[in-house]
């Protein structure tokens, strides 16, 4: 990532001017000199916690590129935070959930993480990597507040408060890349397109790829897009032409079902395969459909929703329940996983009677062994490695629950595992 182009700078630039002219907005704000011990048992508190409740933040993306999963992570953790409710709450209180639709807007984004920074004690969702990536340095700084978002880039570790739910895209695409070669065909010597968004996702995959291609014997052909580009025909034409052997994409579901589609309809038969946040079962029911379920695959840091675990099966059930018309997609176990994680270490930071940002913090840093039931075990104890290095690889199936079947169980190739990801 050290050799940015001249959009992606651009857009380093733009954010690192919103966030300078937000932490300046709201500097009398950010100061975390307003810990007390609120008197509900003895436990200290900050934050986004009261007598009553404990507010969580929820930066999500409901009508921009990753709109269908950003509704699924949402209603998951309303789902979670319902239950708990529930069930009694966390040290004698109840959560809350705030939510603010950014639309995959940068402005959007820095100005609802400003919002909504005196008022929660963290976030349990932040869609968006350039978004993360960009508040890094005042939540490390002066904010302090956990965030566990819905982004896998590399740029993200080493933060005490920033925590990576499982393996990094650097990480993930190198497991991709290693399926394509020992299972679909690649060999050295071939060549493997790179379609990749511009900024921290797609940069951070494109790490991965090309380590991951230097290793087996590939030359990678990269096509940077920006997450505005719906049409991959261009894309798929200059693959085409340069005669790749397999792709990755690096983008979103609309990026990732036009590039599929394009490529059957000229002929550029070869297997495809995406990061986790490259697919929505929701296209098997478009034109691209058929060739999606033929020729594509993509990573993800867990199970699919439709997985054969107890777990995965409660939570369909009850996902089922409380919303009888929306369809199923990994945006849901996303969703349930991070507000899960963050629920764990509220406990323990309840047990420790602290519950100011700084103690549900270190809190986490306790969760060593964490098993949500969607095949990974999550260690949170070291801020400079992602959570999990595992990952899945999936098909599209519209016969299977959620549109998804798993092809190959939760592994770490050889070449990840001597790969180090480049902390931010």
């Amino acid at each position: 990532m050290t050799h940015r182009r001249p959009a992606t700078r651009t857009l380093a630039v733009t954010l690192a001017t919103l966030v300078a002219l937000t932490a300046a907005g709201c500097s009398s704000k950010a100061k975390s000199g307003d810990d007390k011990d609120t008197g509900a048992g003895g436990v200290k508190a900050g934050k986004g916690v009261t007598d009553t409740t404990i507010t969580l933040g929820a930066l999500t993306d409901m009508t921009g590129v990753y709109a269908t999963l950003g509704k699924s992570v949402t209603q998951a953790q309303q789902l979670y935070v319902k239950q708990v409710n529930a069930s009694g709450g966390i040290c004698g209180r109840q959560l809350e959930l705030t939510v603010r639709d950014h639309g995959y807007d940068p402005q959007k984004a820095l100005s609802a993480y400003t919002e909504l920074e005196p008022k929660v004690v963290g976030y349990a969702q932040f869609i968006g990597s350039p978004f993360v990536a960009a508040v890094k340095q005042r939540v490390d700084g002066q904010d302090k507040g956990l965030v566990l978002p819905q982004a896998w880039s590399a740029s993200l570790l080493g933060s005490p408060y920033i925590r990576v739910l499982g393996t990094t895209y650097d990480v993930e695409t190198i497991n991709a890349v290693d399926f394509l070669v020992k299972e679909k065909g690649l060999k050295s010597g071939d060549k493997l397109g790179h379609v990749y968004f511009e900024g921290d996702y797609g940069e951070n995959a494109l790490a991965g790829s090309k380590y991951a291609a230097e290793k087996a014997g590939l030359t990678v052909v990269e096509q940077k897009i920006k997450p505005t580009d719906n049409d991959m025909s261009a894309q798929v034409a200059a693959l085409k032409q340069a005669g790749v052997k397999g792709i990755v994409i690096s983008a979103g579901p609309r990026q990732a079902a036009s590039l599929v589609g394009v490529a059957a309809a000229t002929k550029l038969q070869v297997p495809v395969i995406g990061n986790n946040s490259a697919f929505a079962p929701q296209l098997l029911g478009t034109q691209a459909g058929p060739a999606l379920e033929k020729m594509y695959w993509f990573a993800s840091p867990s199970l699919p929703i439709g997985a054969d675990t107890a777990s995965a099966k409660k939570l369909v059930a009850d996902y089922k329940a409380a919303y009888p018309s929306d369809s199923l997609d990994n945006g849901i176990v996303a969703g349930w996983t991070a507000a899960s994680v963050f629920g764990e270490a509220l406990k323990k930071a309840c047990a420790g009677k602290d519950l100011t940002r700084e103690g549900i913090d270190k809190a986490l840093l306790t969760l060593k062994d964490v098993d949500l039931g969607f095949g990974m075990t999550h260690d949170f104890s070291d801020p400079k490695a992602p959570s999990s290095r595992e990952s899945v690889i999936i098909q599209p199936d519209k016969t299977v629950p959620g549109g998804m079947r798993t092809v190959r169980e939760p592994f770490v190739s050889d070449t990840a595992k001597e790969f180090t990801p480049k902390v931010g």
